[in-house]
This record gives C-alpha cells, sequence and structure tokens, in this order.
C-alpha cells in the first residue's frame, strides 16, 4: 500500500451547465511568482461502497481510478471540514484487501460493488512560489457521473478545486479564494463528486419532507440519551478504522469509546432497558478489554522507565534497565497482530451489528418520554451517590491491600460519575460540565494511585525474576519504596480532594 496524502482543499462551482471548464487568472495572487499550465488530463473513476451506500454515509469514498498522474485505487478518509486523508493502492482488477479491511467496520459483510462513475475533463495550474515550489494546485473539472446500477441517470456539471501544496500554509486558500469569488465562483454545495453524483443520479430522489422545528425545551430523556449512544457508537466504528491505521493514540481512544457506551447504558437503564443493554455491555467489556492489553502494558513500562531514570546512577546496581527492556519487549510482541485478528473477528463486527440494532430499534422505557432534564439530573446524582459510598468505604479501611482494592473501586465510580456528568451536559449544561470536572479530578487521583499499585506488583514481579537469576534486587526494592510513599501521598490527599468535589453545592447546581 502507497503512503497515505493528506489534502486540503476547496470546491467551487459556477452553475450547472457542462460547458467547458475554464479557471481565472490566477498570477495576481500575492506570493504566486508563475502559474504553470499543465494542459488537460482526463480522468475515469468508478466508485464502489455497499449497496446501501455505508461508506457514502460515513464521508468515505473508495475508487478505482485511470488517468493523470496518481492513477489507482484511493480510499479518502474524511478529517476535517476541507481536509481528507486519501490511501493510495495500486491499479487491480478488484478492490484491494487492504483498502477493504481498513472500512470493516463499515461494510461487515456486505460486498464493495461499483455504483457510480465518474469521467471528468481536467484543467489543471500549478500555483508556483518565486523559488518553483508548489503553493496549490488549482483545477477545473468538467464531470460526467453515470449510476451503474439501479436506472439512474447521467448528469454533468463543473466542478472547481484549489488543493494546497504539501507544505503551504492553509491559510493561502484564503489568499486565492477572493480571485475565485471575483471570476464568478462559489463554494460548492457538495462536498464531493460522489455525494452530487449519488444525489442527482438517484433514479427516484427523496422527497424532502418540511419538519417541524422542535420546540425549546421539547427534547425527552430519551432523545438525550439517544443521541450521546449514538455518538459513541460511532467514536467505536470509527475508532476501528484509526487503530487499523496506528493513528497515534487511537487504541485509547478507541477503548474510552467502548467505556463510555457501556457507562451509558448502566447510568441511564432508567431510560434504556438493561435487560436489552447488559449483554451488549458484556462485549463492550470484552472489547475494551483487548483493547486494554497492550495499552495498560505501554503505560506500565513508561512509567518504570522514567522511574529508573529518576535513580541516581550509583544507586542503579545491576542491568535493571536492560532486564526492563526485555519485559516490556516481551509484552508487547505480538500485540498489534492480536489486536488487528480482534477487530476481524466475528465477535467484533456482531457487536457493531448489534449497536446498529440498538440504534434502530431503542429499547426504551417509560421514562424516556419525560423532560430530559429532571431524569438526565437524577441519573447523574445516583452515580455521585454510588461514588460517595465507595470513597466512604476507602477512607474507612486501613492502609493496605483491602484499601487498595476499595481506592480501586471508588475511581471505577469516579470515572462512571464523571462519564455520567460528561453525556448530560446538553441537558444540563455549565453545572454538568463543572460537576465532571470536578469528578475528573478524583478520578485522576485515584488513577495515580491505582497506577502506584500496579507498578508495584510489576516491580515485585521483576525483582523475583532478577534475583533468580543471581541480579542485584536493590535499585528494584528502592523503586517499589518510592511507589508505596507515592501511593500514601494519595491517599493523604485524597480526604480533601472529595471534601471539595462533594460539597453539596454543586449536586444543587445540577437540579437547577
Amino acid at each position: 500500500m502507497a503512503d497515505t496524502v493528506r489534502e486540503i482543499e476547496r470546491k467551487y462551482e459556477a452553475g450547472d451547465s457542462a460547458g467547458e471548464a475554464r479557471l481565472p487568472d490566477l498570477s495576481r495572487v500575492a506570493g504566486v511568482a508563475t502559474v504553470a499550465d499543465q494542459g488537460p488530463a482526463e480522468l475515469d473513476a468508478v466508485y464502489y461502497d455497499t449497496a446501501d451506500r455505508r461508506l457514502a454515509a460515513a464521508g468515505i469514498t473508495l475508487r478505482r481510478r485511470t488517468g493523470g498522474s496518481d492513477a489507482g485505487w484511493h480510499l479518502k478518509l474524511p478529517v476535517a471540514p476541507g481536509t481528507r486523508d486519501e490511501i493510495r493502492a495500486p491499479l487491480s482488477p478488484g478492490v484491494p484487501r487492504a483498502l477493504a479491511a481498513l472500512v470493516r467496520a463499515r461494510t461487515r459483510d456486505a460486498e464493495l460493488v461499483p455504483l457510480v462513475r465518474i469521467v471528468s475533463r481536467r484543467e489543471v495550474h500549478l500555483l508556483l512560489d518565486e523559488h518553483g515550489g508548489v503553493l496549490a494546485e488549482a483545477s477545473a473539472d468538467a464531470v460526467t457521473a453515470a449510476r451503474l446500477a439501479d436506472g439512474g441517470r447521467t448528469v454533468h456539471w463543473t466542478e472547481f478545486e484549489l488543493e494546497l501544496g504539501k507544505d503551504t500554509d492553509p491559510d493561502f486558500l484564503d489568499v486565492v479564494e477572493p480571485h475565485l469569488r471575483e471570476a464568478g465562483l462559489r463554494t460548492s454545495k457538495a462536498p464531493s463528486k460522489l455525494s452530487r453524483a449519488l444525489a442527482e443520479t438517484d433514479p427516484e430522489p427523496p422527497v424532502k419532507r418540511k419538519r417541524r422545528p422542535a420546540k425549546p425545551g421539547e427534547p425527552t430523556a430519551g432523545d438525550h440519551v439517544l443521541a450521546y449512544v449514538r455518538a459513541q457508537a460511532e467514536a467505536v466504528v470509527a475508532g476501528d478504522l484509526d487503530v487499523r491505521r496506528d493513528i497515534d493514540d487511537s487504541v485509547h481512544q478507541m477503548r474510552v469509546a467502548t467505556r463510555r457506551l457501556r457507562s451509558a447504558f448502566r447510568t441511564f437503564g432508567k431510560v434504556l432497558d438493561r435487560e436489552v443493554t447488559d449483554p451488549i455491555g458484556a462485549e463492550l467489556k470484552w472489547l475494551a478489554g483487548e483493547l486494554g492489553v497492550d495499552r495498560d502494558r505501554e503505560v506500565l513500562s513508561a512509567r518504570l522507565r522514567e522511574r529508573v531514570d529518576e535513580v541516581p546512577d550509583t544507586l542503579v546496581l545491576g542491568p535493571v534497565r536492560a532486564r526492563l527492556r526485555r519485559w516490556a519487549a516481551g509484552r508487547h510482541a505480538g500485540a498489534r497482530k492480536r489486536l488487528l485478528s480482534v477487530l476481524d473477528s466475528e465477535r467484533h463486527l456482531a457487536l457493531l451489528d448489534t449497536l446498529d440494532a440498538l440504534l434502530a430499534d431503542p429499547p426504551l422505557l417509560p421514562a424516556a418520554a419525560d423532560p430530559a432534564r429532571g431524569v438526565i439530573a437524577e441519573a447523574v446524582l445516583r452515580d455521585y451517590r454510588r461514588l460517595a459510598r465507595r470513597v466512604d468505604h476507602a477512607l474507612a479501611t486501613e492502609a493496605g491491600p483491602g484499601c487498595d482494592t476499595a481506592l480501586h473501586e471508588a475511581r471505577k465510580a469516579a470515572k462512571r460519575a464523571r462519564y455520567a456528568a460528561e453525556a448530560a451536559k446538553p441537558a444540563l449544561g455549565k453545572p454538568a460540565k463543572r460537576f465532571a470536572r470536578r469528578m475528573k479530578s478524583v478520578q485522576s487521583l485515584l488513577g495515580e494511585h491505582q497506577d502506584s499499585v500496579m507498578a508495584r506488583e510489576a516491580l515485585r514481579a521483576l525483582a523475583v525474576q532478577a534475583h533468580a537469576a543471581g541480579e542485584s534486587t536493590y535499585t528494584l526494592g528502592l523503586l517499589h519504596g518510592r511507589e508505596e510513599a507515592l501511593a500514601a501521598g494519595y491517599e493523604r490527599e485524597l480526604p480533601g480532594l472529595w471534601e471539595k468535589a462533594s460539597a453539596k453545592r454543586h449536586r444543587a447546581a445540577l437540579r437547577g
């Protein structure tokens, strides 16, 4: 597979005429030394999707294109408005397996089939700086699009694109745009050629129905919860693609989405029937566990390396760093291969199907029809009360393994209370935002404590291995003692932090 190319562009149109597409004179644009005419080119692209257009619904395009300098298969993924990542593969008769695998969370078991053919006669001008570097590529396309099935129509239009050069400041688009508008161009209503082609070649265009605008305060608890669940389910699916691409922090972000979704099912159990959502929650717990295997090890390894670096060299006795590297490498080996096998597993794809089915026919309970504010506030406060019980229990437990366990349980409750408050923001506004911030502070402190517990367990295991190999365990014992001291500090800090976070006025604000 070829490298990923980041595209930053803007699209313009000058009307629906299929006449010759011409670019305006852009030689007067500030910073442009030369405009190089690249001559005409004919691009012939067939766009693939599932029959029910799952990729298009997510703003993803997959095409096989001939002609031009980048002939091949192109998978385009939305990053932000006007920005896409294009992943390229060489020409082949069928959809490349590598590209199909990237979008498996969207397509599942559905076949990718050719839907639309788009032929563009393109005129390209390169905007060059004084050193001959490409500032941007301006193009004009005379487009012909035809549906390949369903008796769709053939349509024509003229489209203009302005795409940034590789190293050009994005602000350059704003410099060029006035010149395009002066020439009579306007921002295109369609985000891509495919979206316009699908809309205009549909054999039976959908009838636009007028919708009654919602009145202030009209959304119900069910509306609120389903919107949140839908957003988290989408984050899981989007995270699948990012993990497959090995995007930085993608595993962590996908894991967070699974946890938020599972937490929402429990927090809003009076809105969504838990007899239906609990089995889904169990599968989300499994997925989060699979995602967390390498992540947790990576975080722990980084913590131990940092702790070793804090020790004076005179106190680092034996091959401590080497043993730590071997331990980390051994735990990491094969992790990515295993994770990709999880994402390709029938169990994972079935979970995604189950989430789709849940959103298509949600198991709403009577409380779902009630006004959102009261139901949502009470759900957040239930999670808070659960946290308060666990914190009280932890504070009353004598220091030691029992206290460590109690604080770990309180940490999980704090995370759930935080997620609940964050989910409540659209319904409760600033009070929920502030409450979430306070719950996060508690979660963070308890998280640091749990990280120390896990570090001590790892250090003890490493010390056992070192002792068996005849190595000094002095440094590992020193690090273990420092982690104990850190944990004791967190325990001393907790009562004061909890007193501030649990003030009654914060809960009263949630009720309005």
